[in-house]
């Protein structure tokens, strides 16, 4: 049996009383000492004991233990639950079960709890339509603070959010079982929380003070060394125009020897559809990023990309849209082009793969390998259509499927959407042109292979060395592959659209797109600069650094394939040094579809009328570097306002508002004190690690320590309080100004260290500093003063806007794709035709994963998705699916039940606020409850509480 381990009022344990009565676990609750020997150690109080050997000492870890916590929403409750276990918990327990009653512990809880009653508005639950552990752990935190009428009154009275949603779970019989199985004495409760969970507690430290003004130190967390402080005080004394202006280059960026030389590039997206966000975070945000971060450091860089238009996926978007392959090249091209500049991607060029410099580069690079005995020619079978007068590429044959126990007639010739399977297109029974629909015959033709094997020892060796600066995905993808065994791979196809062979007896061929894309890099390159050779063929005195970024499907082209290519032609070629893969970014519960209509693309960001540095902003904080992540709605408003809005716009804001209103908009005289250097010791903290973030390509990482950096501004200037300082003597005066003089420079760090983020939000901060970019030592990385005074500032403007829920709501449902169909009350599903033109786009959409040599996590989901579809078009057929029969609704009834709910909430809403006892409004929101539990039924739409309410009476 489970066991909970507790001493007794400790509010945590209403944590897992919850959680076991919500799931109808059976536990053995076990009231102990906290120092009793038969706690297990570490002896934090609650923990819950599975088994002897297996023991859950965090609360909120139990609580997803009893739950099961759902995949979709798995980081959004983590995060919460984090901020709860690290924040709001440790400040309640400290500040009302401890000994000492510290002023900056008291705004830190009040900071929280703001945070909290945000992120609530508009929302029953903290996240989705049901509880979450993050209810339960949060809620039962709060319960005592709530419970306390004086406390309440004082911390959240004026939180309505907060208030209704801890009204409405407390109505819930679990939670009302859990208040009544285990009694707290509300006045010792946080006591028995910070005992049982054994927080950090905060002492006097009067050596530490000297005797000055006994201020209370903040957590051990916050304490930073002698060292320390001595080193930002020497840096404090050095000035910002001691060190390097930024480098402003005209024409073409070469690399210079002796010097740091860094060549960025992105994966080429593929032209012929619209890039979802998922794309963009992949590869070409992410590389700008890095590109724009090694330029603030003073590096020459170049950034180089373009859209790869060569291939089987072109001819068919053509033919679907009834175009020319150059005119879908250009179409798509433009779109591209046009959503990168609105993401603000500052490319240095960004080409194509189908300019006349791909043709050149691409037939040198095979004459190359071929002279040096790195090819060779083999006769492969494949379908010919002697109507069209063509070898048929895969995704231009359908047939019957060869594979044993499956009949699907519509199989495509690189898989059947029957099976799942993969096929061989010259297997297929009763094979027939997609195009016009003539049965092919099998044909002969000789094609080119890259002899991989000759390669595997240089690749091998080569891998060795370079694949420490590489992301780790990359690093077991590449190896993966050699484990194998390197095999040949075909590179030409009996096609028109791509690069000619140049040889007279394979005038009639191209070349494969994963041989020719990859080129691309170096035909863009020669397209920007005819010094392109000094970037790709440096000389021995200059050393380059080539960093690619890409998402993890791309890796076996960039890490295999691509430099056995340069190591072949053996002409001193570089290759790359960082290989940096992200995983798959998901929108919200699924994956991105263009067909369905699900997720958004990079015309629809344009379109929603959030500024692309917000959508660069978020895409970056869930960038999916060492997993998958999910792009959710909810999450981007709430990151919105609480990070951007009310921590870092907020603190830039209150400075240099302040300083305008009482300075004259200019940086004051400042004297600083141990507090301000403590501040900036806690701040060089973070642009260290900033610095360390980027330079490993880590930007969840980098934009977080941006934010903590705020954080602790805004924390500095309410403690200082310098709007009450400023109405004191000389010396409160003076120490009003230093502390807007240092967050005035802190803004101007800050204004930097965005740039690479968001480089709009950037230039305006700096044009209200009066201020330019600061040059970033990543070898040494410092806080000097920025800003000196007299500095005149310019005019303080909002930074960031707020995004109301209700608008996140709206976005939500139109980008969640097309409905299902809806049901007759003959109960056969309408919509056939909809569904046969989703199985027709989804089968496409398979098969293009397929062929492009995406792994089979990205493409088995896609193929569950089909199967789905043709399931349901089946019983849409055949008419399986009975419809409910609804019950004749009432209008009269409905009209008096709405009247009655609206009159009994008017009574509950003034109950509250006239601040009555519980026990006076509890009854009228019971009445409330039963009421609108009435008119749920009256409309044929039970209570989800309700029907809860029925299972438990069972």
């Amino acid at each position: 049996m489970v066991t909970i381990y507790t001493n007794e009022n400790n509010p945590a344990t209403l944590k897992l009383i919850v959680a076991k009565n919500l799931t109808k676990q059976i536990v053995d609750i076990k009231l102990v000492n906290v120092n009793d020997n038969a706690i297990p150690e570490p002896k934090h109080l609650p923990c819950v004991e599975i088994d002897h050997q297996n023991v859950l000492f965090s609360p909120n870890s139990a609580i997803c233990y009893f739950l099961q916590t759902n995949d979709s929403s798995f980081e959004e409750v983590s995060n919460l639950l984090e901020w709860e276990a690290s924040s709001l918990s440790p400040h309640l327990a400290n500040l009302l079960g401890g000994t000492t009653k510290n002023e900056k512990l008291k705004l830190s809880l009040v900071s929280d709890l703001n945070f909290l009653n945000e992120y609530l508005q508009n929302k029953n639950f903290l996240i989705g339509t049901s509880v979450t552990a993050a209810d339960i752990a949060i809620w039962c935190s709060l319960y005592p603070l709530n419970a306390c009428v004086k406390s309440s009154k004082e911390y959240l009275s004026p939180l309505p959010n907060i208030s209704k949603w801890i009204a409405s779970l407390s109505n819930l019989p679990e939670f009302k079982d859990a208040v009544s199985s285990f009694k707290l004495d509300i006045s010792s409760s946080y006591n028995a929380l910070l005992l049982g969970a054994k927080y950090l507690s905060i002492t006097v430290d009067e050596k530490a003070n000297k005797g000055a003004s006994k201020q209370e130190n903040e957590p051990q967390s916050e304490k930073v060394s002698q060292k320390e402080l001595e080193t930002v005080r020497k840096s404090w004394q050095k000035h910002i125009s001691e060190f390097p202006k930024l480098k402003t280059t005209e024409g073409p960026v070469l690399p210079v020897p002796g010097e740091k030389n860094v060549f960025v590039t992105s994966a080429l997206p593929y032209v012929n559809n619209v890039p979802h966000l998922g794309n963009i975070i992949g590869c070409v945000l992410s590389a700008d990023v890095f590109a724009r971060y090694s330029r603030i450091c003073n590096n020459n860089t170049i950034y180089i990309s373009g859209t790869d238009e060569y291939g089987t996926a072109t001819e068919t978007k053509a033919l679907e849209e009834g175009l020319s392959c150059q005119e879908i090249c250009d179409k798509y091209y433009k779109i591209h082009k046009e959503i990168y500049d609105w993401f603000n991607i500052k490319f240095d060029k960004f080409g194509r793969s189908s300019h006349p410099q791909q043709t050149q580069v691409c037939q040198d690079m095979f004459l190359t390998l071929n002279s040096n005995g790195f090819m060779f020619t083999e006769s492969i079978e494949q379908l010919h259509c002697e109507k069209c007068k063509k070898f048929l590429a895969d995704r231009f044959v359908e047939g019957g499927c060869p594979n044993i126990g499956c009949d699907y007639p519509d199989a495509r010739g690189d898989q059947c959407d029957g099976c799942s399977k993969l096929v061989n297109s010259v297997e297929l029974k009763n094979p027939r042109c997609k195009i016009c629909g003539n049965t092919p015959i099998i044909k002969s033709s000789n094609q080119f292979f890259i002899d991989l094997p000759k390669l595997e020892p240089l690749i091998y060796h080569w891998l060795k060395l370079r694949s420490s600066g590489w992301s780790n995905n990359a690093e077991v993808i590449a190896k993966s592959w050699l484990k194998e065994g390197l095999k040949p791979r075909c590179i030409t196809r009996d096609l028109k659209w791509g690069v000619p062979v140049p040889l007279e007896e394979f005038k009639d061929k191209v070349f494969y797109v994963w041989f020719d894309a990859v080129l691309g890099y170096i035909s863009i390159s020669k397209s920007y600069t005819e010094d392109y050779e000094k970037w790709w063929k440096p000389a021995k005195d200059t050393t380059i650094k080539l960093y690619q970024y890409m998402a993890k499907d791309n890796v076996p082209f960039h890490a295999i394939l691509f430099p056995a290519m340069l190591l072949g032609a053996n002409q001193g070629y570089i290759t790359v040094n960082h290989l940096m893969a992200t995983e798959y970014l998901n929108y919200e519960d699924g994956k991105f579809s263009k067909s369905r209509g699900v997720g958004v693309f990079g015309t629809d960001a344009r379109d929603t009328g959030i500024p692309s540095d917000v959508w660069r902003f978020y895409l970056l904080y869930v960038r999916p570097e060492s997993q998958d992540s999910s792009f959710s709605w909810n999450d981007l408003v709430t990151k919105n306002n609480s990070e951007l809005l009310n921590n870092l716009g907020n603190f830039v804001n209150r400075a240099l508002v302040f300083a305008k209103n009482n300075f004259n908009s200019k940086i004051p005289e400042m004297k600083l004190t141990d507090d301000d250097y403590n501040l900036l010791a806690l701040c060089s903290r973070e642009y260290k690690g900033y610095i360390e973030s980027l330079e490993k390509s880590k930007f969840r990482d980098g934009i977080r320590h941006i934010l903590s950096i705020s954080r602790l501004g805004n924390q500095y200037m309410q403690t200082n309080q310098p709007w009450v300082l400023l109405k004191g003597t000389e010396d409160e005066k003076l120490r009003a100004g230093t502390v807007i003089g240092v967050c005035c420079n802190l803004s101007c760090l800050i204004a930097t260290l965005l740039h690479p983020y968001m480089p709009d939000t950037s230039d305006n901060l700096k044009k209200q500093l009066n201020t330019e970019t600061v040059v970033l030592n990543p070898d040494a990385p410092e806080i000097v003063t920025m800003l000196s005074p007299g500095h005149q500032l310019g005019e303080p403007t909002v930074l960031f806007a707020k995004i109301e829920h209700a608008r996140a709501e709206e976005l939500k449902k139109k980008f969640a794709g097309k409905q299902q169909p809806s049901e007759t009350s003959a109960g056969k599903l309408v919509g056939v035709e909809v569904l046969q033109k989703e199985i027709t786009k989804q089968g496409d959409k398979v098969r293009l994963l397929k062929s492009s040599g995406a792994e089979k996590s990205v493409w088995e989901p896609e193929v569950k998705v089909l199967l789905n579809l043709k399931k349901r078009l089946e019983e849409a057929q055949k008419g399986v699916t009975a419809a409910p029969q609804n019950n004749k609704v009432d209008p009269n009834e409905l009209k008096r039940l709405e009247e009655e709910v609206a009159k009994q909430g008017d009574v509950v809403r003034k109950l509250k606020e006239s601040g009555v006892e519980k026990s006076v409004w509890q009854p009228e929101v019971n009445k409330l409850l039963s009421l609108k539990n009435d008119l749920a039924k009256a409309s044929g739409t039970p209570l989800a509480a309700t029907q809860k309410n029925k299972k438990n009476k069972k």
